[in-house]
């Protein structure tokens, strides 16, 4: 009984849960680093910036439904819902083989992140402790980084050593375990919650898209993630131009930087609180942003790739449990949705941002990334602000 008290977080769900993301997270991020290069091929070289943005403008889109869903159907069929959409399109790639037909599919693929991740967050703050909310959420990113880190340095590998083809199934056959997962999987929707699915409950009315108590950290994830968006449009061009040959090296060296800190960075968002851990970590998202613009060569671009993971790993977990602690917990899946609807529209600005002034020319690479920094210091400038705020507020009471 003592056991289960002290570590109430580690048992099967939770790890089930966390091999699920994983497998996910390696499904779509093993795509990554090569679809540029692919859509070049079809001769769709300008279309570049919409790669990443159509992908997060229907996971943006399908948030508000995904957070509905998962408040009323429940957190395992909406989880699954994701990964079938990226086993789909893993197979639809080869088949739709035109630019459109690929930035058609691009929009389809982002109906995966917009459900699942929406449904993972809210089944992880249903089985974890309130008091270790930041622990759990950061266990549960070290797997979903996992999946990013090794997603596209085995996507890279499979295109040298075998084919773009082969990538697209393979990257189908990781989301097919990760549903398989999921089938063993108990809900944790309380029962008086349940409804079967209705096409009505897809009738989205405005109080349904943002849940205005997590708006303070929405426009954090936001401001945060528009450099994350520029740097998925412009890496691989820049690790090509260096000379690199495995695109997904750079993807690889943040995520697993990123591990190194994020079950400690959990743990004492929980302890120290989630505003001094987020400032931390975007101090060091501005000066990672600053670094890669700068890199001109493999070390210092690797360099620029740690601090960012280092970055992220701090910033995740206690930007993750800010949002659950915000929430009301009847509307959480809406919540998470919010959150996530914020880290959608900042990605999808900066690939999009980031594909306008790129423009194939090598050179514009480090002024995005500099742009990135100065977003990231407003994001915490905001930040300054809202603990003065709060600090006022609570001296009134």
């Amino acid at each position: 009984m003592q056991t289960e008290e002290k570590h109430p977080i580690y048992n099967l769900q939770f790890g089930l849960l966390c091999l699920s993301s994983l497998l996910f997270s390696a499904s779509f991020n093993m795509l990554i680093p090569e679809l540029p290069s692919y859509l070049e091929g079809l001769g769709g070289s300008e279309y570049k910036g919409l790669i990443i943005a159509l992908f997060t403008l229907t996971a943006g889109i399908s948030r508000p439904f995904s957070g509905r869903l998962t408040d009323t159907v429940g957190r395992v069929p909406v989880m699954a819902f994701g990964s079938i959409v990226c086993f789909v399109c893993g197979f639809l790639y080869p088949v739709l083989a035109w630019v459109a037909g690929f930035l058609f599919l691009r929009l389809v693929h982002g109906f995966s992140t917009g459900f699942k991740p929406t449904a993972t967050a809210a089944y992880v703050a249903d089985i974890a402790p309130k008091e270790r909310w930041g622990e759990a959420l950061g266990i549960h990113g070290l797997a979903f980084s996992t999946g990013m880190a090794i997603g596209p340095a085995i996507g890279s590998y499979i295109t040298l050593h075998f084919s773009i083809n082969v990538l697209f199934y393979i990257s189908s056959a990781f989301a097919l375990l990760s549903i398989i997962i999921l089938m063993n999987m108990k809900e944790t929707l309380k029962p008086e919650l349940r409804q079967r699915f209705h096409p009505r409950l897809l009738k989205i009315k405005r109080t349904d898209i943002i849940a205005p108590e997590v708006i303070s950290a929405g426009l954090v994830v936001f401001l945060s993630y528009i450099g994350y968006g520029a740097m998925l449009t412009l890496i691989p061009d820049k690790t090509d131009y260096l000379g690199i040959a495995n695109k997904g090296l750079f993807f690889m060296v943040f995520t697993l930087s990123s591990l190194l800190v994020r079950f400690v960075a959990g743990k004492a968002s929980d302890r120290y609180g989630r505003i001094r851990v987020i400032k931390i970590g975007l101090v060091m998202l501005a000066v990672s942003f600053t670094l890669i613009g700068f890199a001109n060569n493999f070390i210092m671009l690797m360099v620029g790739a740690t601090v960012y993971g280092l970055s992220q790993g701090v910033l995740s977990p206690a930007l993750n449990a800010w949002t659950v602690d915000l929430s009301h917990p009847e509307h959480r899946g809406k919540a998470m949705a919010t959150m996530y609807i914020a880290l959608e529209a900042g990605i999808g600005l900066g690939a999009l941002f980031a594909g306008w002034y790129y423009h194939d020319v090598i050179e514009n690479i480090a002024p995005v990334l500099y742009g990135s920094a100065i977003v990231t210091v407003l994001a915490l400038i905001y930040m300054f602000y809202y603990s003065l705020k709060s600090k006022i507020m609570n001296s009134k009471i």
